[in-house]
């Protein structure tokens, strides 16, 4: 040990507080630090003002050495500074919002256990799914117990599913079983497009299961259909509204924004 170095035997404390979490007397967590912040760990010049009560910059300690990069070589000695601020070995818990200005890059050994929510580009190298809040939804099944439906959602207005596919020598679209507890039926649309030749085809009519067809002279049906329902089991969305994400007039417990975290897993 230098002579300018510092042994603490048992805890730091720096500041008025009491960190509770730490324990007292023989509960105390020896080993443990306090420090009431704000705190700057590693190099300070990212930092142009205090932007969070702990802030980690590059490690410049000319002591560490590079850390091992897969395709990387490094000549025998060399020594260099990590090109990471962090490292976790192990689960990381982040107790509020986790706000990702750049990438986040799923290696082969990094797991997610619930979904990643970024406004940057997530890129998963492990063969697992990124989930996006912006995206993707995934709710217990509206009509089957113990099983659950997953949807990726288009951007509009509304919250809306929808089915496409092609349709040939039948008058009748079958609807998923699902939609007549997950779609306001009367919502449903349907694009129509002809293939091969004009058939002048027509909806006659639609309920919760079929959609039904009809062509000039009867002759045989050959097209591309597309069909889309609004979800009954949510409240409407409200597209416009003044002010910011918390001014939002409706139900933000059924809403999930990046930077914004409402979602309730059950």
């Amino acid at each position: 040990m230098k002579a300018s170095d510092l042994f603490l035997g048992k805890r730091l404390f720096v500041g008025n507080g009491k960190p509770e979490c730490l324990g007292r007397g023989p509960a105390e967590i020896r080993g443990s630090a306090y420090i009431e912040g704000p705190t700057v760990t590693g190099s300070p010049l990212p930092f142009p003002y205090v932007y969070a009560t702990s802030m980690i910059g590059p490690d410049v300690n000319i002591d560490s050495p590079i850390p091992f990069l897969p395709g990387v070589v490094v000549a025998c000695g060399a020594w260099n500074h990590s090109p990471y601020s962090l490292c976790v070995v192990g689960d990381a818990a982040i107790l509020d919002n986790l706000e990702v200005n750049l990438d986040i890059n799923a290696g082969a050994n990094i797991r997610a256990g619930n979904n990643i929510i970024a406004q940057g580009q997530v890129m998963s190298h492990c063969g697992g799914h990124v989930l996006s809040a912006k995206k993707n939804f995934d709710i217990p099944h509206p009509s089957k117990e113990g099983w659950r439906l997953t949807h990726t959602c288009v951007e509009g207005p509304e919250a809306s599913v929808y089915i496409r596919g092609r349709i040939t020598n039948k008058k009748e679209i079958t609807l998923p079983s699902y939609w007549k507890d997950l779609v306001v039926i009367e919502s449903i649309t349907v694009n129509l497009t002809p293939i091969g030749a004009h058939q002048d085809i027509v909806v006659k009519r639609w309920d919760d299961e079929k959609v039904y067809l009809q062509s000039k002279g009867g002759m045989p049906i050959d097209c591309f259909y597309y069909i889309m329902g609004e979800r009954k089991d949510t409240e409407k969305l409200i597209p416009e509204y003044r002010g910011t994400i918390e001014d939002y007039p409706g139900d933000n417990s059924q809403r999930s924004i990046a930077g914004y975290h409402y979602d309730i897993k059950k």
